[in-house]
């Protein structure tokens, strides 16, 4: 077994929690049940580490196997990476037979015929995910396996999910790749980023709706303790509001947790409105502006806003439309013409 495979296998056995590393072993599938019996779980992680790479060496692992094992790690730890969301776009509407097979062929030979240095490897989940895993290397050096990149796509849908490598020039071979293996035309971010792949997904596959109720809304506990002497009519009044803002906040954001959303973006077209006699303005021409929204908890930050006071109830739809507009984001750009960085399939 090569140096490097070794050392990466080792590396890997590192990250995972001691009392883990078993169950992701088996998991692996690589390491037979015997052989896995020989191991003490018991000892410091690095001398389990050892004693793993001394199995592996026996069962001849390359980089494939090892690359199989990081997938594993970061199927289960996906929050420790950033992901973004792309949607792809047909030139029909047509429906076409998903082959797996066919899929990793293209995906490879697309690949491959821009940078002959990569690993490439691929492994398919129950939830129809196929999880790609891309090591880069150059012209004249082998790939980086600690710099990789991470896709996730569902077969069937327009969405990929991208954890992608800190080298920015291999995006757009990846976005090449994914578009002429799924038979599809083109590629755009959606610009919306999180370390919660699962909230992305919920987002993109509406499986989160915001316009639900789903408990009567009871007064807040806390915060309505009567101060002596106090007016009785501002009690009331304070009583009432409170109540207000949170029967508002659960028909806009419902009752249950949010998507845990990190990054959003969109562009604002609006009419600058001013006085007709000042004349400002000689062409009445829309006003554009790109806007950022940016937080460890982005949804459950906007829903926090009213109760704190930060905000009036209810909220702006420009702030609680985030994720509805993220799902027609390719078709608000391709309305307007709002496409500033593309990857079109040739």
């Amino acid at each position: 077994m090569d140096e490097t495979v070794a050392e990466y296998i080792r590396r890997t056995v590192l990250k995972i929690p001691r009392d883990e590393i078993k169950v992701m072993l088996q998991k692996w599938g690589f390491l037979s049940e015997a052989q896995l019996q020989t191991l003490n779980f018991h000892q410091i992680k690095d001398n389990i580490s050892q004693e793993v790479v001394q199995l592996c060496e026996e069962n001849s692992a390359d980089i494939k196997q090892a690359a199989v094992l990081d997938i594993i790690y970061n199927h289960i730890y996906q929050n420790k990476r950033m992901w973004s969301v792309y949607q792809m776009k047909k030139t029909g509407e047509e429906l076409e037979y998903f082959d797996i097979t066919d899929f990793k062929k293209k995906f490879k030979r697309r690949l491959r015929s821009a940078l002959q240095n990569v690993t490439i490897t691929f492994k398919e989940y129950e939830d129809n995910a196929i999880w790609i895993r891309v090591a880069w290397g150059t012209p004249y050096k082998k790939p980086n396996q600690y710099k990789p990149s991470y896709v996730v796509y569902h077969s069937q849908t327009p969405y990929v999910f991208i954890s992608s490598s800190v080298l920015k020039s291999t995006l757009p071979l990846l976005c090449q790749a994914l578009i002429v293996a799924s038979n599809y035309h083109d590629i755009r971010e959606m610009e919306l980023r999180s370390h919660s792949l699962n909230s992305l997904k919920d987002i993109v596959f509406k499986r989160y709706s915001q316009n639900f109720q789903t408990c009567t809304p009871k007064p807040l506990e806390g915060g309505n303790v009567e101060p002596e002497n106090a007016d009785i009519r501002i009690v009331e009044e304070n009583r009432s509001e409170k109540e207000r803002i949170h029967r508002l906040n659960q028909e806009v954001f419902g009752s249950g947790p949010q998507p845990k959303l990190e990054f959003a973006q969109y562009r604002l077209e609006t009419m600058f409105k001013s006085d007709p006699k000042m004349d400002v303005l000689d062409k009445k021409e829309p006003f554009r502006c790109l806007i950022k929204f940016s937080s460890p908890h982005l949804l459950e930050s906007l829903k926090s806003l009213a109760p704190a006071g930060m905000a009036d109830a209810p909220l702006s739809p420009l702030l609680t439309c985030i994720p509805h507009k993220a799902r027609n984001y390719f078709k608000i750009r391709e309305k307007k013409g709002l496409y500033p960085e593309s990857f079109v399939s040739p």
